[in-house]
């Protein structure tokens, strides 16, 4: 099924509402992207961080789930590890068809290539690369997905996580802005929105186990991407965060 051409031209208006202008070989990139496979910017599927675009975890799984892919199998690679390190490694094999020999991606994690504010959550992250990755072969995605990043680096050649660790507080403020929780909670209480559930949907846009371990830049991130979505559409907003209450249990 195609996008709607209104589809297309909402999704893009969102995107410039989120990151500003996006002109020329961006916003080039960008639309193939939404065509080609599908993706929304609206559902946090793709991300912009430093000028560059790059697909989510949770765009990734969708994509797999409308193209009916068959399977996705993951091994602890026992040899490669080195669980007193902190050190995993994984493969991961997506069969997009019954009898697909399948295709197959390899992630690793352990201190020195993730964030420290996911320290101790690596074989979860090694995990989430490997499927990343095979997911990527598996459909002909050349983007790279933000979970495989490791540690960023400037020109200078510090790490990203060196300067956040050298202000204040990651969610501190900067040039005299409210800091990012502030802005969050603002947000949350502007649209009487679900705090639990805005947090559940941060952290799957995040890529993180919890919003807490999501950088600083990721954050800002979605904190751009709800007010834009709570503005455009609060309805829509609605329904994606109702997809993360958790079912209730029906009493005996």
């Amino acid at each position: 099924m195609k996008r709607k051409p209104d589809s297309l031209a909402g999704e893009l208006k969102l995107a410039k509402r989120i990151w500003g202008d996006i002109a020329g070989m961006r916003l080039t990139e960008l639309r193939q992207l939404l065509q080609r496979y599908k993706l929304s910017v609206a559902l946090g599927e793709v991300i912009n961080l430093d000028n560059h675009w790059y697909v989510t975890h949770s765009g990734l799984i969708r994509l797999a789930s409308r193209r009916r892919c068959d399977g996705i199998r993951t091994t602890l690679q026992q040899r490669f590890s080195d669980p007193a390190a902190n050190r995993w490694v994984f493969r991961a094999t997506v069969y997009k068809s019954p009898g697909s020999k399948g295709f197959v991606g390899y992630g690793d994690a352990d201190p020195s290539n993730v964030s420290t504010l996911v320290y101790g959550a690596e074989m979860r992250i090694a995990e989430t690369r490997a499927v990343n990755r095979a997911l990527r072969k598996a459909y002909g995605i050349g983007l790279c997905s933000v979970e495989e990043l490791g540690s960023f680096s400037n020109s200078s050649g510090r790490s990203r996580d060196h300067e956040l660790s050298a202000k204040p507080s990651s969610n501190g403020s900067n040039n005299g802005q409210p800091r990012l929780r502030d802005q969050l909670c603002l947000l949350i209480r502007q649209h009487n929105l679900d705090p639990n559930l805005v947090k559940a949907y941060a952290a799957d846009f995040c890529g993180t186990p919890s919003l807490k371990e999501a950088s600083r830049d990721l954050v800002q991130s979605f904190i751009s991407h709800l007010a834009a979505c709570a503005k455009e559409d609060k309805d829509m907003l609605i329904c994606r965060l109702n997809s993360y209450a958790q079912p209730v249990e029906a009493k005996p």
